[in-house]
């Protein structure tokens, strides 16, 4: 065996390989070229399809992200959703903008700044009109607050109960931030009716194929890079960090720096999922940063099982779809499915559905 091919059966083993390669030609050329049928035709994948599951793509990125910090590095957050948020809003600024003096009021303003009578854009809109700047603002801002916010928490080593219920309180005062109108956010309405991106019309359906295969595409890479660092040094040194930190730091590791680093990695996708959100599903507003949307994340993880990154791919599929079929036919029983289904996995499935399958391979053999 070859080192180009030791280094990709160090990432998954064959079996994995072509499994992972079969769900990436589905949804990267077999859907696409679906989507080139006549409208009539019966193969043909609506526009509710696509954006189904370029959603449940999105959401698969952040339980990867959610997966990196929880399952490899022990640090359960249950804030993620302001970094996913954040993200949106970055590029739904970029949205805004772009709509230009197509609004109701025909203002280079966004319609909810005229209606509150704003003269200017605030300062933090700066850069805002420009796709390569916005795309910075999406890495950088939820960096930056991750780095800031892990930097303070990891020196003062906060762990445990006490780190995730910090990261709580971090999205609900974020989330009542952004709420209030007066922050230049859209307030409870957020940002919507966007037209364009690039130039290109988000109600084409090439344009909505176009950001499906993009979303899939970064949603591989993600995986791979994931996969990279656990099955590295990097990700050993993670693992004795999460099992024992004490060990870990009396081996001469500084564990803060690899949790900072790896924390700050981690709501970087977020934001960068929070991005390819915004156009597909057409809104972005404060109720993404809800304490409930950030404890579901946790559950996907949970469901698929932790420290596997194709488990949290898993969950999130399992979870999400789940919660569409339930919100058109049952929606009152959704909350109490997955109340249900995060106590049946605790209970029965520790280690989730991936371990589930784990003991089903094991028993053939």
């Amino acid at each position: 065996m070859g080192p180009v091919a030791a280094r990709f059966t160090r990432l998954f083993g064959p079996r994995a390989w072509l499994v992972l390669g079969g769900i990436a030609a589905l949804l990267l050329v077999v859907v696409p070229l679906l989507r080139l049928l006549p409208p009539d035709h019966p193969l043909y994948l609506s526009d509710y399809f696509i954006l189904l599951i370029g959603k449940i793509m999105c959401y698969a990125m952040v339980a990867l992200a959610m997966d990196l910090v929880w399952g490899y590095a022990g640090i359960l957050s249950l804030g993620h959703g302001v970094f996913f948020a954040l993200g949106g809003y970055a590029m739904g600024m970029y949205l805004m903008r772009e709509i230009g003096t197509e609004g109701q009021y025909h203002s280079f303003l966004p319609d909810f700044m005229v209606f509150l009578d704003w003269k200017a854009f605030p300062w933090y809109w700066a850069g805002s009109d420009s796709f390569v700047l916005a795309m910075l603002k999406v890495i950088l801002v939820p960096g930056l607050l991750a780095y800031v916010f892990g930097y303070f928490a990891f020196r003062s080593r906060i762990k445990g109960v006490y780190f995730s219920i910090i990261t709580q309180a971090l999205t609900f005062a974020f989330m009542l931030l952004f709420f209030r109108n007066e922050t230049g956010f859209g307030g409870n309405n957020g940002f919507t009716d966007f037209k364009r991106i690039l130039g290109f019309s988000l109600a084409d359906p090439a344009t909505k194929t176009g950001l499906f295969v993009v979303t899939g595409l970064i949603l591989a890479l993600a995986l791979l890079l994931c996969r990279w660092l656990v099955t590295s040094k990097f990700g050993r040194v993670l693992a004795a960090i999460r099992d024992a930190e004490g060990r870990a730091m009396f081996s001469g590791y500084n564990t803060r720096d690899y949790k900072l680093f790896v924390w700050t990695l981690s709501a970087v996708l977020c934001g960068i999922a929070g991005a390819l959100y915004v156009p597909q599903v057409g809104i972005i507003n404060p109720s993404e940063m809800s304490p409930a949307n950030s404890i579901e994340i946790a559950v996907w993880v949970a469901v698929g099982g932790r420290a596997t990154l194709t488990g949290a791919l898993l969950g999130a599929g399992l979870v999400n779809g789940a919660k569409s079929w339930f919100t058109m036919t049952f929606p009152d029983f959704w909350l109490y499915f997955l109340g249900a289904l995060f106590i049946g996995v605790t209970l029965f499935l520790p280690r989730g559905f991936m371990g589930l399958l784990e003991r089903w391979q094991r028993g053939r053999t």
